[in-house]
């Protein structure tokens, strides 16, 4: 029984995602506000805000059918997620948002780390319901020579499996009472983006570096059994960068989507480091290291450098993305906290398709 419930898992996780859609067209995406969402939870006996955003919460009731879950705020439907990115606006921090004069493309917005993983191609599953087991063939079997009259050596493959279950990833802004009710409506995209980016470098930096307690999943850096290639100095020389292309060749895991990921400070110290000397060639040139795409975020810790099949992450994602309102937390001030969570994990097909290089490998 257990084996059947394990291949209809996988079969979902890869063969037939779990329909999330609730089925809006694209005028009821547009009309979907995430504000008036929040407006009326935070005040939940308006009854003419709870009016206003009947419609709102009717499509998360929908989304939580959908998604399998039910939500502690409101589920914000698969159909309007995709369509964020394609309604972005650039706005005005939280002091130019309210006035006669507001300068959207005036808006400076924080600085974050560039994502990582998912930007080097990392495998996305969707859809998924319940813990993952997907299998995997561990070591092959081999054929042999055998003398006339002989029997062939017995030789089989042997299998594992990968496992994945939720975890929870969560961020959180807070906005005065009189910008969520007063301001202008591009709000609603300083609160999303906000939001979704802060979720989307917290998830990726779990897929690199995630220690796998303390509710983290468990990144590339914590996975048991990768390569890793010892730096003799805090910056590596061209032998050592390509010492770790080695690791994985030998492994016969160098395919797929590989590159390596660093910080901008090692890459700024490859961009100086000649391969050989006096040739005026450098180990980092044109947004290659040793012929391979070279990705640059400050995810990445001081001092490593990662190589490897990013398309062996799988980072999987179960549910909508939750969100809900904290009127309480800073009532005295008028302030309201926008909660945002979602369940995800990461697992790695392959630890041998990875090295970490680093001067001080713990």
């Amino acid at each position: 029984m257990e084996n059947s419930v394990d291949v209809a898992v996988e079969s979902r996780a890869f063969d037939a995602p779990v329909q999330q859609d609730v089925g809006m067209n694209q005028a009821e995406i547009k009309r979907f506000s995430l504000m008036r969402a929040l407006r009326a939870l935070a005040n939940p006996t308006d009854r003419q805000l709870q009016k206003e955003a009947a419609f709102e919460f009717e499509c998360s009731e929908a989304a939580q059918r959908a998604f399998g879950q039910s939500a502690q705020g409101i589920i914000v439907p698969a159909d309007v997620l995709r369509q964020w990115n394609k309604r972005d606006l650039n706005t005005s921090d939280d002091a130019g948002l309210v006035g006669t004069q507001f300068r959207p493309d005036a808006f400076v917005d924080a600085l974050r780390n560039a994502s990582s993983v998912m930007q080097a191609g990392a495998t996305m599953l969707t859809g998924l319901q319940g813990n993952i087991k997907i299998p995997k063939k561990s070591a092959a079997s081999s054929g042999g020579w055998f003398a006339e009259g002989s029997a062939a050596s017995e030789s089989e493959a042997t299998f594992t499996s990968i496992t994945m279950s939720p975890k929870t990833v969560g961020a959180y802004t807070d906005v005065t009472r009189n910008l969520m009710m007063q301001g202008s409506p591009d709000v609603e995209s300083l609160i999303r983006n906000d939001l979704a980016a802060s979720l989307a470098v917290a998830i990726d930096l779990g897929a690199l570096s995630g220690s796998g307690s303390s509710g983290q999943p468990t990144g590339v850096r914590s996975t048991s059994g990768i390569n890793t290639k010892d730096f003799a100095a805090t910056y590596p020389t061209f032998a050592e960068v390509v010492g770790m292309e080695t690791e994985v060749a030998s492994d016969n895991a160098l395919s797929g989507n590989l590159a390596y990921i660093m910080n901008a400070a090692m890459y700024g110290a490859l961009k100086t480091t000649a391969k050989a000397s006096n040739t005026a060639v450098f180990v980092a040139e044109g947004g290659l290291v040793n012929g391979y795409k070279a990705i640059v975020s400050n995810q990445a810790a001081a001092g490593d450098v990662y190589f490897g099949n990013w398309s062996d992450v799988l980072i999987g994602m179960w549910g909508g993305l939750d969100i809900l309102v904290d009127p309480y937390t800073s009532s005295t001030t008028g302030t309201v906290r926008i909660v945002a969570m979602q369940s995800c994990d990461v697992a790695v097909r392959n630890a041998v398709s990875f090295c970490l290089g680093d001067a001080d490998i713990a």
